[in-house]
């Protein structure tokens, strides 16, 4: 693992941006005019292979990830692709790759997008979260923050978000699950660190970059009014949906979905804190995240939407209020594209869906309303 000193530059905003700006405060309660397409729902792009985060970037474009590498910056009216990228060193194996992506709170001004991924190292397949700078239709100046995670052919995260001047990044227990109960192992926990690279002072443990342990495989994450919410794939039971709290642990492997008979004991011998919503004895492979506070979709105010692979469906949670607790879920666009692997909501409230196919197949969907 790499923590580089701090840098020249320290910035400390009250942003929080991931992936489409997965925040509560940043989405105008009217939508802005546009000369833009009206259909309800139109395919925005095709011929895409396994986008993995889409965001909306903060020079009003949507950033996408494809797992074998390519970074893109596309066109929201024409889905034209202004420019794309691919980072050579992305070795994608299984479900790994090129996977999660935030910018920077000050992106407009300095460029800094943060992307995790893959690769092969001397000691195997592993993990990286690194910092480019976009200027010039390129991404230059790789800046590694941490790397040497552990990886496999599955379950590797990863999810990226910044609140504040802090990242915070989900990370797989790269199919061996007692890593996640291992506080000296950074695999299946949620960690944070300084948009540096290096660890914040007030983490759970000096010098430590984990905020919270007991995870599977997070690939989801979204900040709503200060509460982070995260998205969490079960095995064969399960799936969740949790609010990460400091140094709280979230059970796997000996804790699947809410704390109930033989677990019992130990979720208050260990401070683990259960789902706020579980699929039971079933699983939905639960992926992206993303809040909803838009007049343009009346329906979907003060919600979490959530994608899921498995069942193909949008989900969408109303959150009580004081996000504590959520309704049960509704479902949209049940197998209508196949599965759905992230989410993303612009300022003008238009929500952004792009699946996980395979074959060249993969799209990338915009919703401007329900009819």
């Amino acid at each position: 693992m790499k923590t580089p000193a701090i840098a020249a530059f320290f910035l400390a905003t009250g942003l929080l941006l991931s992936a489409c700006r997965k925040d509560d405060d940043n989405d105008p309660a009217t939508p802005p005019d546009e000369d833009w397409p009206s259909d309800s729902i139109r395919v925005l792009r095709s011929n895409l292979n396994f986008p993995w985060e889409i965001l909306w970037g903060k020079d009003d474009h949507i950033w996408m990830t494809e797992r074998a590498g390519k970074v893109s910056k596309i066109n929201p009216e024409t889905g034209a692709t202004v420019f794309s990228h691919t980072i050579t060193d992305v070795v994608s194996n299984g479900e790994g790759g090129l996977l999660g992506m935030v910018q920077h709170p000050d992106f407009s001004s300095n460029g800094y997008l943060y992307v995790v991924y893959n690769y092969n190292s001397p000691s195997g397949y592993r993990e990286k979260v690194v910092r480019f700078t976009a200027q010039n239709n390129t991404l230059t100046a790789p800046f590694t923050l941490i790397d040497s995670i552990p990886a496999a052919g599955i379950h590797n995260g990863s999810r990226l978000l910044i609140a504040g001047d802090k990242l915070f990044i989900t990370t797989g227990d790269a199919n061996a699950s007692a890593r996640s109960q291992n506080t000296s192992v950074v695999n299946g926990k949620v960690l944070r660190l300084n948009l540096d690279g290096t660890v914040p002072a007030d983490n759970p443990i000096a010098g430590n970059p984990y905020w919270s342990l007991g995870h599977r495989n997070a690939q989801g994450l979204v900040m709503v009014n200060n509460k982070l919410y995260a998205s969490e794939h079960g095995a064969g039971v399960e799936d969740e949906l949790n609010i990460i709290e400091k140094g709280r642990n979230y059970g796997w492997p000996r804790v699947e979905g809410p704390c109930n008979g033989s677990e019992t004991s130990f979720c208050s011998e260990n401070n683990v804190k259960g789902p706020i919503w579980s699929t039971g004895n079933v699983t939905l492979a639960t992926c992206g995240l993303d809040y909803y506070n838009n007049d343009r979709i009346p329906a979907w105010k003060n919600s979490l939407l959530l994608t899921t692979l498995k069942d193909a469906t949008l989900y969408r949670f109303a959150l009580s209020a004081d996000g504590n607790s959520v309704s049960a879920p509704q479902k949209y666009f049940d197998g209508t594209w196949g599965r759905l692997r992230d989410i993303c909501v612009s300022p003008a409230g238009r929500v952004y869906l792009c699946t996980s196919n395979g074959n060249n197949g993969d799209k990338l969907v915009e919703i401007s309303r329900l009819d």
